[in-house]
């Protein structure tokens, strides 16, 4: 494999508007450690699961300005709320290459032939309909069946597993999934996988898709395919855009990031 190709030694962005995207990240680095790595928390604008559409690409588009200024060679919306609501406004501004968790994830899943695929995400990510949009794409005869989960996000994040109110919650949301009898069910944000421990009391685990892993085998194939691994680097950096000492309490669930993160404020992120 050539190595000759000065993108390769470019670093890679990631944003999420919190830790939840980190559930990808430590995927990414586990499988590609030698690439230089981004990420940038979105504090000071989450959560993104209750933001209008036009919010959610004005984050995204002032994102994306910040990683343009880092020369990056690529960005990974790690976020299945961006990913539903602002990839298609902003995918064809930038001349780098753009990595939507669901709309990649989506394609992945549809050849795999299922007839009913369930999917748990956050009420934009619901809203939007991407999922079915997506999985219709390329199975049209697929029948999808989307579920809003508001309350998950913040048992993740507090750790609420063993909350009455949280299992009772679960529960009462993996019934619903359940009666629409579904052969796979995408765990569509983030967090959710962290909640696999309370999920599978009332389903079978083997029941749930955890999307990171199939993005991050997307994202490293889609890199071989056009020459763009790094094979020298590793560096990691962290940034957010309020909340340091909040974010890196709370990757620890996910990733352990061993720095403060840097506070910035790029102009396209300021409201």
């Amino acid at each position: 494999m050539s190595t000759s190709n000065h993108k390769n030694n470019k670093p890679i962005g990631f944003f999420d508007s919190g830790v939840g995207g980190l559930s990808v990240y430590a995927r990414f680095k586990k499988v590609l450690p030698c690439e230089d790595t981004l990420y940038f928390g979105d504090l000071a604008n989450m959560p993104y699961g209750n933001k209008t559409q036009d919010e959610l690409i004005g984050f995204a588009r002032k994102i994306l300005d910040f990683y343009k200024s880092k020369d990056v060679k690529a960005v990974v919306i790690a976020c299945n709320t961006s990913s539903a609501q602002a990839y298609d406004a902003v995918k064809d501004d930038y001349d780098f290459k753009i990595y939507p968790i669901i709309q990649s994830c989506a394609k992945v899943i549809a050849s795999m032939n299922y007839n009913r695929i369930g999917v748990f995400a956050t009420e934009a990510t619901v809203k939007s309909g991407v999922y079915t949009k997506e999985l219709k794409k390329y199975n049209g005869g697929v029948l999808v069946k989307e579920i809003p989960c508001p309350n998950w996000v913040p048992i993740v994040e507090n750790s609420k597993y063993n909350d009455n109110f949280a299992i009772a919650d679960v529960k009462l949301q993996v019934e619903k999934m359940m009666k629409f009898s579904p052969e796979k069910v995408i765990l569509g944000c983030t967090h959710y996988p962290y909640l696999l421990s309370v999920i599978k009391k009332f389903a079978p685990e083997d029941l749930f898709i955890d999307p990171a892993e199939i993005f991050v085998d997307y994202i490293k194939s889609d890199l071989e395919k056009n020459n763009l691994l790094n094979l020298i680097g590793g560096s990691e950096s962290f940034y957010v855009s309020a909340n340091p000492e909040s974010f890196q309490e709370h990757s620890k669930i996910f990733y352990n990031v061993e720095n403060l993160p840097e506070v910035v404020f790029p102009q396209a992120v300021m409201l």
